[in-house]
């Protein structure tokens, strides 16, 4: 009662923050005067008198209230958007590095223009991640006007990328582009084999853009980068047949956790029906022979029975595409690990791909971290504040709209199945629609979208649906939600990121209704035209009552229905949303306490008839409580095992990272070689223990296959003084020699880059072959609680052993190729190439079209593909070229041979021409 109270007086400590921080808002609106007297030379020459002052010895909070008010001016100039002051304290929550929590429709993609430019004024680069391609390249393209304005560069990584493109945009002031392709470049950087194939720079600052959807929603799963294995297409195929001719009694299904387990007569049933396909390696299924078998069964039941078409997956251009459960998007590219994406095509009959091995991978939590600072930006943040605190040590700052939110939040109706609900959702739709109410409805599965289509069709309401079918025309369609009497089905928030106008979006009509006419007087025209139809019609949409939001029903998560919500009610406007639920939803179905179903079905409902009640409503959000909690215990345990994985993985990219840059590795190199052989003595000849107990055969067949030598042992142990100490010099001392030897054999520049290539080769080699053992242990590591043990606990010590062992084995496979290695180096074998047909030798300039195929005096060749030799001897000829005198006339030089002038054209194009 005194925590209200206090709070009522004095306002909650996030409205004290933000409160507080009214005083910088207040001298960068004194600052606004000044700088708006500046010319636009002046307003750009800000950018080096902001670089020269940090040079100086100033902050970049020093510089804040100076450079906002500079971004606030130039985007009146450039976008002509003028900031809020709630998007300035907005944009110094981002800069502090925390998550600014704003409602939809408040412009956090211009709010994020002002921590952007200040932390990019550094030059140390800024990364803007978003949510999917479409947004980082609209707001690279939109935003970058503004920044390339103020003299900052600004690029943007998508996927299919060109390397050299890659590294062009990672070297801008500003990068934007996905989590997914941040991840996976800094996965593939640390598998080069030379520091400049690299793309990225050192990290220093993101903007994380639909925060909540990057780093709690897909941060479920990690990155992986992996290679194919062997074909198993047959397996897959057989035992897909099995499962489907299993009868339900044989198993039990778990939704919660998507895992079927068999029953004990399902497991004999199994067991015979493996058998009899030839498919067990023994009588006993459960044998360490048949784990494979056992394992890709687990999958085809999952595959089978818990994963829909549709819903989890759809198959498209003939193959299995994974649907984003919190998006409802298409993920291209991905695909589900450990055998159960071959499961699924299996299932639908389409073309199985190999299964991967894991050759890299990071989990997002532990990739965001690495940024020295982090900051986000969301409509809904708040319900998982903990969460961001916990992991990533975010505060989240909730700012206050600009306009106050006038949107109607009516409480959910209640339906007693799918059937009635649908009808009454179409119903309610149709009512909104004759009197043009625009209509935004979210669904939680395309299956739900495409029933509902069914039943506005019957309604006769013209509709469009907005899911991963028809993801290439998500913004356009969302865009144009708000016209007058539009109804848009959406799924799972799809379009998230694309503005709902009411009335319509102007700019997206221009686009799509002007593209084929030219820039002119008529364009202008047209333009006008739009802009006035757009705003006469939203004047209609607000006297309708603004955008309705309509729910099918509660998502697992609290945020997903916010921010649903939140479409409408943008910056001050009209707006209304409702949820309609039934008994058969598959939250209250799968999470919904069972007083819940009780109560409501002892309750007389009556067909059709709907129900609503603060209770029904409290029951629900526990449901969803219960979700979220289950939820974030998943990503808590995929952090905790990664975490382990993660100061492995710190340890070897720091290693590979120290090779590459080291012009040589040789005394890593000897290092390695004596711990390899004080490793195997020390396994012989145990300290304290006399030569009688050593395994001098052991040691000799180690010897051999290592270091390729075959020492006299028995020699030695005559000896009065023989001591392990002694053995192991003794090998060093020869080992040493080999090594010097080889070294005198060749030029030393040469054996240091092998070295390092085979440093480098080995340590990716092992640290795969790792990450595979790493992926096993995790798999079964929870077996070990049936013995009172902590699984967390046994996968440390475990994987620790396993790291010890992996840095082992680098150390003897590095020592065994260098010692019993043979380096050869010869020159390239001349070849008798086949004639080339005569269309074939025309060189044809990308540039500029013209043949340069005549073109001998070297002038229009590029000396990036001829060479720098060639292009001089080209030069040297003359302008007589292969006409001028045959030096070479009376050798015996093979007509297909490289001419000896080393043009680098053949002799009999070249000096052989007349031969």
């Amino acid at each position: 009662m005194f925590g209200a109270l206090a709070k009522a007086i004095f306002g909650s400590a996030n409205d004290r923050y933000v409160k507080s921080l009214d005083r910088i808002v207040a001298t960068i609106n004194a600052l606004e005067p000044q700088i708006e007297a500046l010319s636009d030379e002046e307003l750009q020459a800000q950018t080096q008198k902001f670089r020269e002052q940090l040079e100086g010895g100033k902050t970049l909070d020093d510089i804040l209230p100076e450079a906002f008010a500079t971004v606030r001016e130039a985007s009146k100039r450039v976008l002509g958007m003028r900031h809020f002051d709630v998007q300035m304290v907005g944009g110094i929550v981002l800069h502090r590095g925390e998550i600014a929590e704003m409602k939809t429709g408040e412009g956090k993609t211009l709010v994020a223009t002002l921590a952007t430019y200040l932390n990019a004024i550094e030059g140390k680069g800024v990364h803007v991640v978003t949510v999917n391609d479409y947004l980082a390249r609209r707001d690279a393209d939109w935003m970058g006007q503004l920044h390339t304005f103020l003299g900052l560069t600004v690029g943007v990584i998508v996927p299919n990328l060109p390397e050299r493109a890659r590294r062009e945009a990672y070297a801008c002031d500003i990068t934007y582009g996905t989590n997914n392709e941040f991840g996976f470049d800094y996965l593939r950087d640390n598998m080069k084999h030379e520091r400049s194939q690299q793309v990225q720079r050192p990290f220093n600052f993101a903007i994380v853009d639909e925060v909540d959807s990057i780093l709690i929603d897909e941060a479920r799963t990690p990155l992986i980068i992996s290679g194919p294995t062997e074909d198993k297409s047959d397996l897959y195929v057989s035992l897909d047949a099995l499962v489907k001719a299993l009868e339900p009694e044989y198993y039990e299904a778990d939704e919660k956790t998507k895992n079927i387990t068999l029953t004990e007569d399902g497991n004999v049933e199994i067991e015979r029906r493996l058998a009899e396909s030839g498919l067990l390696e023994t009588d006993n299924l459960y044998d360490v022979e048949n784990t494979l078998v056992v394992h890709h069964l687990d999958q085809a039941l999952k595959a089978n029975i818990m994963f829909k078409r549709d819903i989890d997956y759809i198959v498209k251009d003939g193959k299995v595409v994974i649907i984003d459960e919190f998006t409802g998007r298409m993920m291209e590219g991905r695909r589900w690990s450990n055998g159960l994406h071959q499961a699924v095509e299996a299932k639908e009959g389409v073309k199985i791909e190999p299964e991967n091995q894991t050759m890299a991978s990071i989990t997002f939590q532990n990739y965001f971290r690495m940024y020295p600072k982090l900051s986000g930006m969301t409509g809904t943040a708040a319900t998982e504040a903990s969460e961001f605190w916990d992991i990533y040590k975010l505060n989240v700052v909730e700012i206050p709209t600009n306009v106050p939110v006038q949107r109607i939040d009516e409480e959910d109706e209640f339906y007693k199945n799918t059937v009635d609900k649908f009808q009454a959702i179409a119903k309610s739709i149709r009512e909104k629609n004759q009197i043009g109410q625009p209509v935004l409805v979210g669904t939680v599965s395309i299956e739900k979208s495409e029933l509902l289509s069914q039943f506005l069709d019957r309604e006769g309401v013209k509709h469009a649906v907005l899911n991963a079918r028809f993801h290439e025309q998500e913004a356009h369609i969302v865009a144009q939600a708000g016209r007058l009497g539009a109804v848009t089905i959406a799924t799972n928030m799809a379009g998230r990121g694309t503005d709902i106008q009411l009335g319509g979006n102007a700019e997206f009509r221009i686009d799509d209704e002007l593209k084929d006419l030219e820039e002119g007087p008529e364009r202008d025209k047209e333009i006008a035209r739009i802009k006035a139809e757009v705003a006469a019609e939203r004047q209609k949409v607000l006297e309708a009552g603004g955008l309705f939001v309509l729910g099918t029903e509660r998502h697992e998560s609290r945020r997903i229905d916010n921010q649903l919500r939140g479409r409408s009610g943008r910056q001050g406007d009209p707006g209304l949303s409702r949820f309609y639920l039934c008994l058969e939803d598959d939250l209250l179905r799968i999470f919904g306490p069972d007083t819940l179903f009780s109560k409501m079905m002892n309750s007389n409902l009556e067909d059709g008839e709907a129900i609503g009640s603060k209770w029904l409503s409290k029951a629900i959000e526990t449901a969803q409580k219960k979700v979220e909690a289950r939820n974030y215990e998943v990503r808590k345990q995929v952090v905790e095992y990664d975490n382990v994985m993660n100061d492995q993985r710190k340890v070897v990219y720091e290693q590979r990272a120290e090779i590459m840059d080291s012009e040589r590795v040789d005394d890593v190199v000897v290092a390695m070689r004596h711990d390899a052989i004080n490793a195997m003595v020390g396994a012989a000849c145990p300290p304290g223990s006399y030569p009688e107990q050593w395994d001098i055969e052991g040691l000799r067949a180690k010897v051999k296959d290592i270091l390729g030598l075959e020492p006299p042992f028995e020699a030695w142990l005559q000896e009065d003084s023989v001591e392990p100490d002694m053995i192991e010099q003794r090998l060093l001392e020869q080992t040493d020699q080999i090594m010097a030897e080889k070294f005198g054999e060749a030029d030393e520049s040469i054996w240091r880059q092998v070295e390092k290539q085979v440093l480098l080769d080995r340590l990716d080699h092992h640290w795969k072959e790792h990450l595979a053992t790493l992926d096993a242990l995790r798999q079964v590591v929870f077996l070990r609680a049936y013995a009172q043990k902590q699984p967390i606990n046994e996968y440390k010590q475990e994987a620790f052993g396993l790291f010890e062992n992996m840095l082992e084995t680098i150390r003897e496979d590095v020592t065994k190729i260098l010692l019993t290695s043979q380096l050869r180096i010869a020159p390239p074998p001349m070849m008798d190439l086949p004639d080339l047909p005569d269309f074939l030798t025309g060189h044809i300039d990308p540039f500029t079209g013209l043949d340069n195929s005549d073109d001998n005096d070297g002038s229009a060749r590029n000396p990036a593909l001829f060479g720098s030799l060639a292009g001089s001897a080209l030069a040297a000829a003359g302008p007589g070229g292969a006409e001028s005198e045959n030096p070479f006339a009376g050798q015996e030089i093979s007509r297909n041979a490289p001419c000896p002038c080393g043009s680098g054209n053949k002799y009999k194009h070249c000096h052989g021409v007349a031969a």
